[in-house]
């Protein structure tokens, strides 16, 4: 069963947090976001239902995939870093949103201690 997330309210989730930007390096139909140039989400708007490729703690990664059918590694992505989340049922919001923030944190933590105090403190 597909699951309809409403796209927009994903995507305005996503481009509520500091800087990130959105772009289309793969086509129209893959919207990419990164924060400080650096991946953290790739949309994937022309599969049926639609899919998220999330950056993940590889140990927690493995935890969802046996936990959530609609986990799976990440397509086209490094299995061990990424994880693919099918809109599918059982999937909702608060669980998405907890990953995209999960993913997300993961590229801010990986990031210089300078680009992290631009980012923390809103600087371009």
């Amino acid at each position: 069963l597909y699951l309809m997330l409403d796209l927009d309210k994903v995507i305005d989730y996503v481009k509520g947090k500091k800087q990130v930007s959105e772009e289309q390096p793969f086509g129209p139909n893959n919207l990419v976001y990164k924060v400080v140039g650096k991946m953290f989400m790739l949309l994937s708007l022309d599969s049926i239902p639609h899919s998220v490729n999330l950056k993940c703690e590889p140990n927690l990664a493995i935890e969802l995939r046996e936990k959530y059918s609609f986990v799976l590694p990440g397509y086209h992505m490094n299995k061990t870093h990424w994880n693919t989340i099918k809109f599918e049922n059982g999937l909702d919001y608060k669980f998405l949103f907890n990953q995209i923030d999960n993913s997300y944190n993961l590229v801010v933590n990986s990031l210089s201690k300078k680009l992290k105090e631009e980012l923390l403190n809103g600087n371009d």
